[in-house]
């Protein structure tokens, strides 16, 4: 089975880094990795020094032929001698993990099998680019691990296998990352070496429950204190760690994370208040939202260092022990 692997970040590095391992360790799976197909390389860290996506990198550790177009597109730059390239392996699968571009219909055709997309949803909820945040900036109790067969369509095509996920209380956007990575990787590498275990035929998704998860942008950081503390600790654990919430705090929008909800109901000042501070008991800074308290564990500011909640309490010129909860507004 020769195929050829479309990623770019870190989770779709998990995915070849296990298919790289069932060409090596399972001979049964009869894999072969013809090529591998990533983003161009990005200017990153405080040099902005051109640095290869996880992918590029991984795949140029085993020696596996990298390619790295601009666009796939016949009529964008790069776009024909990469498809020529892809037209030259002679694939039977291209598999495609958060590769970061739309799959022309030409390329979609090109692989004797077509081309399989790992996606993290229950689809046909959270179709699109963000579905790990969003599905917990939701409040959704699970997830999933699809398989599906692409089309033309965003995310819209038959599934050969889900996995489902629970999402825990305490689960941010990389902690679930983190695990659906995993399941992702293991369901990938049955598909291929354990066709006994995917479904003969994939299913089209059901027409009813259809939900979009945007890409995330600034304005989705931005903490609007005049809403619910539940929806205000969905939101933070999405985002967190990166490229987390920001609250404003004394004029500065301040990066936050480890929100825990310290009261679900009641009006316990104007929303921002401080109305608890980092005790022994409850290391957290308690807010006053719209509806019940927000917790937080930790808040970093503008050209600062993270803090814990006790230690940014200090920075504030709050003395050690804190403050009791008042008592709710009536």
């Amino acid at each position: 089975m020769r195929i050829a692997f479309a990623g770019t970040p870190d989770f779709a590095a998990g995915h070849l880094s296990a298919l790289i391992r069932a060409v090596q360790d399972r001979p049964e799976c009869q894999l072969t990795i013809a090529g591998v197909l990533t983003q161009p390389d990005r200017a990153a860290g405080r040099g902005l020094a051109l640095t290869p996506s996880p992918v590029k990198s991984l795949a140029q550790a085993a020696d596996i032929p990298v390619w790295t177009p601009q666009s796939l597109r016949a009529d964008r730059p790069d776009g024909p001698e990469a498809q020529q390239w892809l037209a030259s392996l002679d694939l039977d699968w291209l598999v495609v993990v958060a590769y970061g571009q739309l799959l022309p219909k030409a390329v979609l055709d090109m692989p004797r099998y077509g081309c399989l997309n790992v996606h993290a949803s229950d689809l046909p909820r959270w179709r699109g680019a963000a579905p790990i945040q969003r599905a917990i900036e939701a409040g959704d109790q699970q997830t999933a691990i699809c398989l599906m067969q692409m089309e033309e369509g965003l995310d819209t095509g038959p599934v050969w296998q889900r996995a489902m996920v629970d999402i825990l209380p305490t689960d941010t956007g990389q902690s679930l990352h983190d695990r659906l990575r995993a399941v992702g990787a293991e369901q990938l590498t049955d598909f291929f070496c354990r066709p006994d275990r995917r479904l003969a035929q994939p299913q089209p998704q059901p027409e009813q429950g259809v939900t979009y998860a945007k890409k995330i942008l600034a304005a989705d950081r931005q903490i609007d204190l005049s809403r619910p503390a539940q929806d205000l600790v969905n939101q933070i654990r999405a985002l967190e760690p990166v490229p987390a919430a920001q609250l404003p705090f004394e004029g500065q929008l301040v990066k936050c994370g480890q929100a825990i909800l310290m009261q679900a109901a009641g009006q316990w000042g104007e929303p921002g208040t401080v109305v608890h501070w980092p005790s022994s008991d409850s290391p957290y800074l308690g807010l006053a939202c719209g509806q019940g308290v927000l917790g937080l564990g930790w808040l970093n500011r503008p050209g600062g260092k993270r803090l814990s909640a006790t230690e940014f309490a200090k920075a504030c010129g709050q003395r050690a022990g804190g403050t009791p909860m008042p008592s709710p507004r009536s």
